[in-house]
């Protein structure tokens, strides 16, 4: 019998922490995106009994640098790698701290089916006990296997699996640093193959109405956060409303912020400023007109989307409508 051929996947690398090197293996500081793809493939010589790898370096930073010119790139080479049939799966070494980020934007502008997976490490690749090897692995392993499939960008981080929208940095350092915690982790790996426990039920990749092109018309819309705090003034607020197309608020509670703010907010959006109230908190959902007006102050809802993935959404959105009740479909959808 002929030995069959092992699946293709697709590993772009953009730096990081995987990628980082120490000036001694107990070193607290380090500098991201030290070692290219090829070095990190090398570090994994049991990637070649799973798969074929093909290997490109999309960029080399550490990700508080993540740039629209890299999720540019990404999704550009994301689309065409899932166009390409020879192609299983698509794996992504990232740096950790805008990881989510990334994901759910990829999430809302690829168009296919096909898994693609993002993984990182907490600790530098030069580090005692360092992870990225066996994160990198299981996130091959995830890709390659057909239960991936249809489930939207994926992330393994110390053998948990999340999907996009959920998961979230929550802790600054250590290994257990990613967590689900709105809805759960999508599942784990165990012995190299995914165990899932659950389905994503929000619209995302092949039934997303969102795309590069339709960003890119629109001129990739900006979108700032404000993070609401005691005594938090109108100032800030009233200068980014001269400047950005959209405001979230980080809020304290579900979503909340003082009265100067929020009438700050009022007149931003009477300016035709998208303006989202989003929870500062870490989990929970911010559900309308709850203390809020919404419906009166032309406000929208993000749920259970924390800051930064509600900017990703309001961005994209902000590329199809600027109706404030279109808005708020539109994050209760996605």
């Amino acid at each position: 019998m002929p030995e069959m051929a092992l699946p293709v996947i697709a590993v772009l690398a953009t730096g990081g922490t995987i990628a980082g090197a120490q000036a001694d293996a107990t070193s607290a500081g380090y500098k991201s995106g030290s070692f290219s793809v090829n070095d990190l493939l090398a570090a994994v010589p049991q990637l070649a009994g799973i798969a074929e790898i093909r290997a490109e370096q999309v960029a080399n930073v550490g990700s508080q640098n993540m740039t629209h010119d890299v999720w540019r790139a990404l999704a550009q080479r994301v689309d065409t790698l899932c166009q390409d049939a020879s192609v299983a799966g698509i794996v992504i070494t990232h740096g950790t701290d805008t990881l989510e980020e990334t994901a759910y934007f990829l999430s809302l502008v690829i168009r296919h089916d096909k898994p693609v997976v993002l993984v990182g490490a907490m600790r530098p690749a030069t580090a005692l006990g360092a992870e990225g090897p066996a994160n990198l692995y299981n996130a091959v392993a995830l890709a390659r296997h057909p239960d991936a499939r249809g489930r939207g960008p994926l992330v393994v981080m110390n053998e948990d699996v999340h999907y996009a929208r959920e998961i979230q940095k929550i802790a600054s350092a250590g290994l257990c640093a990613f967590a689900s915690p709105n809805r759960g982790r999508a599942g784990v790996m165990h012995g190299g193959a995914p165990c899932f426990y659950s389905r994503n039920a929000t619209t995302h990749t092949s039934q997303s109405e969102f795309s590069l092109a339709l960003l890119e018309k629109a001129g990739w819309p900006r979108v700032d956060i404000v993070y609401a705090y005691a005594n938090l003034q109108a100032d800030l607020i009233d200068f980014l409303a001269g400047a950005a197309d959209g405001i979230v608020l980080a809020g304290v509670g579900d979503g909340n912020a003082t009265d100067l703010a929020i009438e700050a907010l009022r007149r931003a959006s009477d300016d035709g400023v998208a303006v989202v109230r989003s929870s500062r908190t870490g989990s929970g959902f911010v559900a309308r007109d709850v203390e809020v007006d919404d419906a009166s102050l032309g406000f929208v809802a993000a749920r259970d989307l924390n800051p930064q993935k509600a900017r990703v959404l309001l961005m994209l959105a902000l590329s199809v409508t600027r109706d404030p009740a279109a808005l708020q479909q539109i994050f209760d959808r996605y």
